[in-house]
């Protein structure tokens, strides 16, 4: 199970860098993210009559909705004022880390010398990433936001599916509540501007909303099979994936800095792929 785990998370990281990227190169980012988790909602929506209800995870269900909720804000701001491949491996980079404390001091799970080790080596590789770019304190504000934030919502997501009766009933109830609450909400506050930017971005919202149900779907699906730290810092693997997408695509810089940080998030990685 270990092995398949983080099989299904590395794909998770891979697919999760895409949707950022496709955020991140939108003009309008409230009114795409807006498309993005509407569109998941309306994507597996029909799925609700083949799955049962979360029944003891709905709980864990409302909070995980309220701490995204916050999360997208953040991610949005940060977006707003930095480099993807600056502000992404900050938020990403941290989030292992406050995880892996989460999870041992709430739930008690353990946390073995090598994955201790490759956490620290992600973690040692945001501070390079973060450090070769001079930010404004209010755009590293948002990063370790966006960072705490997912911290939070993975440890509670990793907990209620697994006391939801299938992985897939709580994968299917997230994306329900999550995309059509939340996906209305951005909607709702930009109003106008999100008719007009919905005209000209739900192709890349509607390929994004595909690439949002893998990539957290496929994360769910791993945190109920194995460890929360080490699958938590091992999706962090989207740092790579990003920081790619974003020198290739977005035509962003990549200093000797970001270099450094991205082999040691890489070293960091295939040490948690070692582990069982």
């Amino acid at each position: 199970m270990a092995g398949f785990a983080s099989i299904l998370v590395l794909i998770s990281g891979l697919t999760h860098a895409i949707v950022n990227a496709i955020l991140k190169s939108g003009k309008d980012k409230m009114s795409g993210r807006a498309l993005i988790d509407g569109f998941s909602a309306l994507l597996v929506l029909p799925f609700v009559v083949f799955v049962p209800l979360p029944g003891a995870a709905w709980p864990w269900l409302a909070a995980s909705w309220a701490v995204h909720l916050l999360y997208l804000y953040t991610l949005i701001k940060s977006f707003e004022q930095s480099d993807m491949s600056v502000a992404y491996p900050i938020a990403r980079g941290l989030a292992p880390v406050l995880t892996a404390v989460a999870v041992v001091t709430v739930f008690h799970e353990d946390v073995t010398i090598a994955v201790a080790s490759g956490i620290l080596l992600i973690a040692a590789g945001v501070i390079f990433i973060g450090v070769s770019h001079t930010l404004r304190k209010s755009a590293l504000f948002w990063a370790a936001m966006t960072g705490s934030c997912i911290a939070g919502y993975t440890v509670i997501d990793a907990h209620g599916v697994r006391l939801a009766p299938t992985a897939a009933s709580y994968i299917v109830w997230t994306f329900v509540l999550l995309g059509g609450g939340l996906g209305s909400i951005f909607a709702v506050a930009q109003g106008k501007s999100f008719l007009v930017s919905a005209a000209t971005q739900w192709k890349p919202g509607l390929a994004a909303g595909c690439f949002s149900i893998a990539s957290y779907g496929l994360a769910l699906w791993a945190f109920r099979l194995g460890a929360t730290p080490r699958l938590a810092a091992l999706r962090e693997t989207s740092i790579l994936f990003g920081t790619l997408i974003a020198v290739v695509y977005l035509k962003e810089r990549l200093t000797r800095g970001r270099w450094t940080g991205v082999c040691a998030i890489a070293v960091g990685a295939m040490t948690l792929v070692a582990c069982r």
